[in-house]
C-alpha cells in the first residue's frame, strides 16, 4: 500500500509503466497470437479420452444387417417425394407404423423477415413426421433422438432409408431403457426448430406450429444423419452449434470410438486426422483443422440440425456421409452398425453427459485443447487493452495533479495554471451518437426494406443488405456529427478520456464473448486490438484511418470468408468474395430473426458502436 500512497513512489511507478507500455503491448500481442498457433502442437494439445464410465467400453455386439432394406426404403422415399413434390407424409406414416412405431405429425409455418434468396422461400410451411419406439424396460422418462432433416433441394433419401431400417431393427430388441424418437423434418432447420419448440413447450422464434400429440421422455442425446449416397468413403462429424455452442466431448469421443471399431474413416471439417504428431507435418495439418473450426464456430450458425438441440441442453452431433474418390468404400450396413453401437451405449446413461468438457477446440478428432489451455491466447490480447487503458489513466491523473504532486520545481517561478477537468459533454455526445448508429444498424434494415423496394429497383434481401452497408458507412461521419453538439469549451484531454472509456468497453465485450465463444472473441481481438491501441488524434492520421477500416467488424468478416475458402482449398476471386460477403450479411440477419443467432446483434449493438468511438478519437478536434 505504501507504493500507491507515497507520491514519490507512485510517480516512479507511473514513469515505469509509461516507459515500458509500448514494448509490453507488443510483447503481449505477439504472445497471444503465438499461443493460439501453438495450440495444435503438443503438449498444449492432448489425446481425447472417455470420461463417462457408462460409455467407457465398446463391448457391444452390433447386429444390424438391414442394408438392403435401407436401400429399398430410400428408393421408395425418393420416388414418393418426386411424385408429391414435397415430403411424402402419408408414406412415412404408413412405413413407420408398419415397423411398429407410434407415429405422429406436426405442421408448422413461419414467415421470414425477408425472402431467403438462397433457398427461394419467404412463407415457409411444412410437416414433421416422427415415430416413437417405447422402451420395454423402463417408463417413458428419458429418450434419444435420431433425426434426418429434409430440405427442398437436399438429397437425403439414403438417410431416411437408414433411419427406417434402424427403427425396424431396434423394434425387435428388448434391451432399450430409453424411448427412441425417429424424426424426419421438413424445410431443413426450420422444421427441426419447430419440433424442438413444440416438444419443450416454448416459442423463442415466433414459429407457428401445431402442438405435439405424442411425447417421450426428456431427451438425453440426439444424432442428426445426412447421407447422399448408398456408399460412403468417410463420415464427417459437425460439432458447432447455434452461437458457438459445442456438445459434450464424450459424445464426440463415442463417435470416434465406434468408427475405429468398425474400420470407418472419420473426418473433422472434411480433413483427415494426422497420424504422426511427433513431426511438424502432423501439427501443421492439425492447425489447419483448428483454424477451420475456429471460423465455423465464430460464425455462430448451427452447422447441422444438431446445433439447435444444444440450446435445449441436449447433447447432439451431425454425421454426414461423404462419397469422394478415396479407395475405401463403406455401405449402409457399416454406417448402421456404428449408429446402433452409439445408441446402445447412450442407452446405458444414468444421467446427462456432464463429466467431460463443454468448452474446447479440436485440431483433430483424437486431439483436443481444453478451456484452461486456450484462454491464455485471448488473455494476452486483452492485456494490451488493459495496458493502454492504464497508460491513459496515469496520463490523465498526472495532468490533473497539482504542481507539487506532479513534481514541479519548488523554486520561484510563475505559477502553473490549474489543470482543467475533463468535461462530460465531450464524452456524452460521441457515446450517444455511436450507440444510436448501432441501434439504427440493428433496426432499420429489416423495418425499412419495403420503403427501399418502393423507391429503388431492388429485391427485399438486396434492400436489407444495401441498407446495412449504407448505415455502416454513414457512421464514418460520426466525428463531424459529434463535434457539432459538443461544447466549444471541451478540454484537449477529452479524447484521452473517450479512448479510455472505449478501451474498457471493448475489453469487457471481448472478454464476455471469449468466455462463451472463444473463436469469435479471439478473432475479434486479434483484429481490433492493434487498431484500438494505436488510434491517436496526432500522427499519421491517414495510416491510422486505413488501419481502423481494415480492422472494422465488416472487414474482419470479409477477411474470414477469404481465409475460410483458402483453408478449404477453394480460393475466391475478389468478385466472388464480395458476393459471398453480401450473402453472409443477409444470412446473418436472417439467422438472428429465424433461429436467434446472436452474432448480428453483437456486432450491431456492441462492437460497431465501440469501433465508432475509436474512429471519433482519431478525428478528435
Amino acid at each position: 500500500m505504501g507504493l500507491l500512497s507515497d507520491p514519490v513512489r507512485r510517480r516512479a511507478l507511473a514513469r515505469l509503466v509509461l516507459r515500458l507500455n509500448a514494448p509490453l503491448c507488443v510483447l503481449s500481442y505477439v504472445a497471444g497470437i503465438a499461443w493460439f498457433l501453438a495450440l495444435a502442437f503438443p503438449p498444449l494439445t492432448q489425446r481425447t479420452y472417455m470420461s463417462e464410465n457408462a460409455m467407457g467400453s465398446t463391448m457391444v455386439e452390433e447386429q444390424f444387417a438391414g442394408g438392403e432394406r435401407a436401400r429399398s426404403f430410400a428408393r421408395d422415399f425418393a420416388a414418393h417425394r418426386r411424385k408429391t413434390g414435397a415430403l411424402p407424409v402419408a408414406w412415412l406414416e404408413r412405413t413407420m407404423r408398419s415397423v411398429g412405431l407410434e407415429v405422429y405429425t406436426q405442421s408448422f409455418s413461419r414467415k421470414l423477415p425477408f425472402p431467403d434468396e438462397t433457398r427461394e422461400r419467404y412463407m415457409v410451411a411444412g410437416t414433421n413426421v416422427y415415430g416413437i419406439l417405447r422402451a420395454p424396460r423402463a417408463a417413458s422418462t428419458e429418450s434419444l433422438v435420431l433425426t434426418v432433416p429434409c430440405g427442398p433441394d437436399s438429397t437425403n433419401s439414403q438417410a431416411v432409408g437408414l433411419l427406417l431400417a434402424l427403427a425396424a431393427h431396434f423394434r425387435g430388441q428388448i434391451y432399450w431403457a430409453k424411448d427412441i424418437i425417429f424424426l424426419v423434418t421438413e424445410q431443413d432447420l426450420l422444421g427441426t426448430e419447430a419440433w424442438l419448440e413444440a416438444y419443450h413447450d416454448t416459442n423463442v422464434t415466433g414459429m407457428q406450429s401445431s402442438p405435439l400429440q405424442g411425447r417421450a421422455g426428456a431427451i438425453q442425446a440426439a444424432l442428426a444423419l445426412e447421407l447422399s449416397s448408398d456408399v460412403v468413403t468417410s463420415l464427417d462429424v459437425a460439432v458447432e452449434g447455434l452461437n458457438g455452442q459445442l456438445p459434450n466431448l464424450d459424445l464426440l469421443n463415442l463417435f470416434q470410438t465406434f468408427c475405429q471399431k468398425g474400420g470407418l474413416l472419420c473426418t473433422l471439417q472434411g480433413k483427415l486426422q494426422p497420424q504422426d504428431w511427433t513431426s511438424v507435418d502432423g501439427p501443421l495439418q492439425g492447425l489447419q483443422t483448428l483454424l477451420l473450426m475456429t471460423l465455423q464456430q465464430a460464425s455462430g450458425r448451427p452447422h447441422g440440425a444438431h446445433g439447435l438441440f444444444l440450446r435445449y441442453r441436449v447433447e447432439a452431433l451431425t454425421i454426414r456421409g461423404i462419397n469422394s474418390f478415396r479407395q475405401y468404400k463403406y455401405d449402409l450396413v457399416a454406417v448402421g452398425k456404428a449408429l446402433e453401437g452409439m445408441f446402445r451405449k447412450l442407452n446405458h446413461l444414468l444421467e446427462r453427459l456432464h463429466q467431460s468438457f463443454f468448452f474446447y477446440v479440436l485440431p483433430a478428432l483424437s486431439r483436443f485443447v481444453s478451456i484452461g489451455l486456450y484462454m491464455p491466447a485471448a488473455g494476452f490480447l486483452l492485456l494490451v487493452l488493459g495496458l493502454k487503458a492504464l497508460e491513459l489513466w496515469m496520463q490523465l491523473h498526472e495532468a490533473g495533479a497539482g504542481p507539487q504532486e506532479a513534481g514541479g520545481a519548488s523554486g520561484p517561478g510563475p505559477p502553473l495554471p490549474p489543470a482543467q477537468s475533463v468535461g462530460l459533454a465531450s464524452l456524452v455526445a460521441p457515446l450517444l451518437i455511436s450507440q444510436a448508429m448501432g441501434l439504427a444498424l440493428y433496426v432499420l434494415p429489416v423495418l425499412g426494406q419495403h420503403v427501399a423496394t418502393q423507391h429503388f429497383p431492388v429485391a427485399e434481401a438486396e434492400a436489407v443488405v444495401l441498407t446495412l452497408l449504407a448505415i455502416y458507412a454513414a457512421g464514418l461521419a460520426l466525428p463531424h456529427s459529434a463535434h457539432r453538439v459538443m461544447s466549444a469549451q471541451a478540454p484537449d484531454r477529452g479524447w484521452m478520456a473517450l479512448k479510455l472509456v472505449a478501451l474498457i468497453y471493448l475489453a469487457l465485450q471481448l472478454a464476455c464473448v471469449a468466455l462463451t465463444n472463444f473463436s469469435l472473441g479471439f478473432l475479434l481481438a486479434a483484429t481490433m486490438v492493434p487498431a484500438a491501441a494505436l488510434t491517436h488524434p496526432c500522427g499519421p492520421r491517414p495510416l491510422y484511418a486505413a488501419l481502423l477500416v481494415l480492422t472494422s467488424p465488416a472487414a474482419t468478416l470479409l477477411g474470414c470468408l477469404f481465409l475460410w475458402r483458402e483453408l478449404q482449398e477453394a480460393p475466391l476471386s475478389l468478385a466472388e468474395g464480395w458476393q459471398l460477403f453480401l450473402a453472409a450479411l443477409a444470412q446473418g440477419v436472417l439467422d438472428h430473426h429465424t433461429y436467434g443467432a446472436l452474432l448480428f446483434p453483437l456486432l450491431a449493438l456492441g462492437l460497431y458502436p465501440c469501433w465508432l468511438l475509436f474512429w471519433n478519437v482519431l478525428f478528435w478536434k
